[in-house]
Parts: C-alpha cells; structure tokens; sequence
C-alpha cells in the first residue's frame, strides 16, 4: 500500500487523556517517518494546547478535528451514544465511515467505542458478531485470546467466526502461516465442557482452521495455541485476572528483595534482567485490542495506556491495513459460508442459546 495512510486518536479517551493520547499520537507520528497522518479528535484548544508542549511537532504529520464533547468513563454506553453526537469517539468514528481516515485508536470507554463502532461502521457481510481480541504473552511467543468482553452470550457459529478472525489477525500481524486455534474448555476431550463449547468444537473441527481441539486455561500461556476462543464472559474474566499478574509480580519482588543490603545489590545486578521479564507481562507492548468484525479497523486501549501502548496501537493498526486483515476475514468467512450453510442446517437453537444436532429416526 503506497498511499499515506490517516490514523485517528481519540484525544480525550482514557484516564490519562489528553496527555497520552496526544504524546503517543507524536510518537507514532516521529516512527512513522511520513507513512502515516496522525488525526488527533477532541477539544481544539485543549488538543492543540497539549501538543504545543512538545519539541518541533509543526514538522510532523499531525491533524486536529475539533469534536466538543467528551465521554466519560463512567457513562453508560446506550445514553452516551445517543446523547454526545459530538463526542470524540463519535466524530472519529464518522471520520472513519466517510473515508477520511484509515483506523480509529482509542482509550476512551470499552462500551461506548464498540457501540459507536456498530452503529457507525457496521458489521462485515457474513459476520455475525464483532469480538474484542487481545494479545498475551506465551512461553515462547504470544496468544490471541477473543472475544474478551463484546459477547456474553454466544452461540457455536459465533465461536467459529471468532476463530477466522482470530486466525486472519494473527497471520497477518505476526507472520504465522496456519495460526493453531484452541477452543477454551475444561478438558481436552471434545466431549467436555459446556454444550455450547461440545457444539462449537464439531463447527471447529470439520472447518479449514488448523484446530488443535480444546485447551484448559492452564494452556493459555503454554504456548500450545495462537489464538483462543471464547464466550465474551469468560474471556473477559481471564484478562482481568492476567492483568492483575504483573502487579503481584512486582509487588511480590519489592517485598521479597525488601532492605536487606545482599537483597537489594543482587536486584541492582539483576536490574536489566526484571526489566526484560516485566516487558514480558506489559499491556503497552500489544498496543491495544482490535475490534475485529466491524466494516473498518478500530483499536481499543487500556484505560491507562500510556503514551507508548496508543503508540504501539497506531503501529497495530497500520498492520491490519497493510496486511489486509479485513478482506481476508470477509473472503475466508464467505468462502466457508457455502460450505456451512448445508451442514448448519442439521442444528437446531437449544434453550440455552448453544445449538444440537436434530435427532435422527434411530435415536427416536
């Protein structure tokens, strides 16, 4: 892709807005060495007073559109979406829809970024529902784990479309040829689990993925998957649990090392050592977690991000475009669909929202 490509910020997302945002956005912008426009959406004056702040920025690409309200992280999604037509989530987002930009990127309110996404840019053809992903890390690489908060409630063809998205994000962003796709249970055999999870494993396992069958969550960060799929609550459950690893990491080691003199020379040494590993565990490597299955790219960053994650979140979303991320869901999802179709109409909708296989004459 040769033509410069236009990656909006949202300014005034996240806890540390407009800072970060802002600081991130001329950190991209520096990297990027003009292969992409960075569009800064939020307050004006407040934007154009916090990018004043740093050294030489006029020679950089860097856009402001104005948007005059702001969404708070504590509003309710449905209220905020139908009230702040203005906001910066929502200007972005239109930004996006009219072509005038290539990604959106931001901190801002999880719910309300995926709502105004929905609404906004719509869904791709074929795709059922939209999942959050997010990267963590492995013992020798790292793990696409979806959906992890946009889908409580899932059915098995939900599962599977989750495992093209998943499959196609990570081939194209890490370079993997025939990404494995796990489907998270509580035991390896197909007949474990949940009858949503026995239903999306046979979906799974007669599809072209390179399904490896069902992982515990003991596997996630074994390095026996590249991407891992589940109902959003769950998935939602297990990030806010490996968030909170690296704090007791660090904490743990302050209290271990305490102030004994031997302690804390032997952690001076080993300093660059704690750095690397704590790198390991940091969110701000990722960037953020792409909303995969909406008609454009979208990114959506911690609420805490720093200036470095909504950096790494704008390279993040470079690469889906370069990449092809998008298309490639879309051809893989209506290549398959033909395919699907014949054999979905064997199952039939459960009661608790998983499907079964219709009984056949002999098992009546």
């Amino acid at each position: 892709m040769s033509r410069k490509l236009r990656i909006a910020i949202d300014a005034m997302g996240g806890d540390r807005a407009p800072g970060a945002a802002v600081h991130g956005a001329v950190e991209a912008a520096r990297l990027s060495r003009g292969r992409c426009t960075m569009v800064l959406v939020g307050d004006e004056q407040t934007v154009k007073k916090e990018l004043d702040r740093h050294f030489r920025v006029g020679e950089l690409d860097i856009e402001i559109v104005h948007a005059p309200e702001k969404v708070d992280m504590h509003e309710s999604p449905a209220q905020a979406v139908r009230q702040k037509k203005n906001s910066s989530i929502a200007v972005a987002m239109r930004l996006h829809k009219e072509g005038k930009v290539d990604a959106v990127v931001g901190a801002g309110h999880t719910g309300v970024m995926m709502a105004t996404a929905l609404l906004t840019l719509g869904r791709m053809p074929g795709v059922q529902r939209p999942a959050i992903g997010t990267v963590l890390p492995t013992m020798h690489g790292r793990v696409l784990l979806l959906d992890v908060g946009a889908n409580s409630d899932c059915k098995p063809t939900h599962l599977y479309q989750f495992g093209v998205m998943g499959s196609v994000f990570m081939s194209g962003l890490f370079d993997l040829e025939a990404p494995r796709v796990g489907l998270l249970s509580i035991g390896e055999e197909s007949t474990k689990g949940s009858e949503l999870v026995q239903q999306a494993h046979k979906l799974l396992a007669r599809s072209e993925l390179n399904f490896i069958g069902n992982v515990e969550g003991g596997d996630i960060l074994r390095d026996v998957a590249d991407v891992v799929v589940t109902d959003g609550f769950t998935g939602n459950v297990i990030l806010k649990f490996a968030e909170s690893v690296e704090k007791l990491y660090s904490l743990s080691l302050r209290r271990k090392i305490g102030r004994r003199v031997f302690s804390m020379l032997g952690a001076w040494l080993l300093k660059p050592t704690f750095k690397r590993l704590k790198e390991v565990f940091d969110y701000q490597q990722y960037g953020g977690a792409p909303l995969l299955g909406v008609k454009g790219t979208v990114i959506i960053c911690h609420g805490k991000s720093t200036p470095k994650a909504i950096r790494n979140a704008v390279k993040e979303a470079r690469k889906m475009i370069e990449s092809g991320v998008n298309e490639h869901i879309a051809a893989r999802l209506s290549e398959w669909s033909g395919k699907q179709s014949g054999k979905e109409s064997d199952l039939e909708d459960s009661g608790n929202g998983a499907r079964r296989p219709r009984e056949t004459a002999h098992e009546r």
